[in-house]
């Protein structure tokens, strides 16, 4: 039998959807994205071993800016409670306020009190408005503080649901009164905020399957817990995964929120939403009352209706890791590829990204989830 001199004449994975690319990162890698109302594009860039100037920027005519300020940027070691440390996630809420979630945990490294924050920017002024730091008993030093997402009605001025992915320590949820600061945790080290491992999970991205692997050859399975998060239409029910499953979650607000509560009673309302794919860590919702969640394993994102059918809404060779979404009100869904999966830590040792990364977007006919 003779083989073909090229493969050019033969069949290639087909694409579905359409993405448009809004700006290339030849620098750190990102994550998180946001979009506000009147259309400002904010990223961030998590301190994991690239050389990270600003942790938080806007992007500007096609450049970026530290955002607010570099000096907001420049913090005095991984504790300093006046400036950011290291920002795994950036949303823009309902009123039109970027939030920022700082881990304040370079590199993973175990947390201290002023490290982890919360910090508001009035996109009028481009100024800090407000910063809540977490109680030890909220943020742990085992504490990765991942994705956020907001409800205005409740209280005074609002909720913010968090989640804790922490491979070291215990996952949940965190909850903050955003009027008075206070904050607490709610289904700790709950089994639907754990991750899983093989052999009850098994993952592969671009043909292998996705461990933490040393430099010697051994393997360690990805232990990343509750990670990605998204608020319902009528803000009932917040929804929540894993990075390391194939099963999504959803608990319900009025449980998180109500003091009175233990974490059995909370655990109580936790709902199995089913099968959603497995190495995906981004989950977003639309006014239309549609979820999304991102596909690493095939390079796609899916949409979940509410009468529970899924649609892909795209899938495309360049959505190398799908990490982070933004339902922005231009009608577009936002997302940043980072290639997470080819960093040295699941490949040995060596590096295997290739800048620049990439943030997408694809239009979706919807608009932001807005609780206020």
């Amino acid at each position: 039998m003779s083989l073909p001199e090229s493969t050019s004449d033969l069949a290639t994975d087909l694409p579905a959807g359409s993405l448009e690319v809004v700006h290339r990162f030849t620098g750190a890698m990102p994550t998180g994205v946001s979009v506000s109302h009147r259309g400002r594009i904010f990223v961030n860039f998590p301190k994991w071993g690239d050389d990270v100037r600003f942790t938080v920027a806007e992007i500007r005519e096609g450049e970026l800016v530290p955002y607010p300020s570099q000096a907001v940027n420049d913090n005095d070691g991984d504790a300093d409670p006046d400036a950011l440390v290291s920002v795994q996630s950036i949303v823009v809420d309902p009123a039109d306020r970027l939030w920022i979630l700082d881990t304040g945990s370079p590199l993973f490294r175990p947390t201290a009190h002023g490290g982890p924050k919360l910090v508001c920017v009035d996109l009028d002024r481009d100024e800090v408005v407000q910063t809540i730091l977490f109680p030890e008993d909220v943020a742990l030093p085992s504490t990765y503080l991942n994705d956020v997402r907001f409800d205005l009605r409740r209280g005074d001025g609002g909720a913010a649901y968090i989640t804790d992915s922490s491979d070291q320590g215990p996952n949940g949820i965190i909850v903050v009164d955003l009027a008075t600061g206070e904050s607490w945790r709610r289904l700790h080290d709950h089994p639907s905020t754990k991750a899983l491992t093989p052999p009850a999970l098994r993952m592969v991205v671009e043909g292998q399957e996705f461990l933490e692997r040393g430099e010697d050859g051994s393997t360690s399975p990805v232990k990343m817990g509750a990670d990605g998060i998204a608020i319902s239409a009528d803000g009932d029910r917040l929804y929540y995964c894993c990075l390391a499953s194939r099963r999504w979650w959803s608990v319900s607000t009025d449980a998180l929120w109500d003091a009175g509560l233990d974490d059995d009673a909370i655990g109580a309302t936790v709902r199995d939403e089913g099968d959603k794919g497995a190495a995906g860590d981004g989950m977003e919702t639309d006014d239309r009352g549609r979820l999304y969640v991102t596909d690493g394993e095939h390079n796609a994102i899916h949409r979940r209706h509410p009468d529970g059918h899924w649609e892909t809404v795209v899938h495309d060779p360049r959505l190398l890791w799908p990490d982070t979404m933004s339902v922005a009100a231009d009608g577009h869904l936002y997302v940043t590829a980072n290639q997470l999966h080819r960093q040295d830590k699941y490949r040995g040792g060596k590096d295997e990204r290739q800048p620049p990364y990439v943030l997408f977007r694809t239009p979706i006919d919807a608009g932001p989830v807005t609780l206020r």
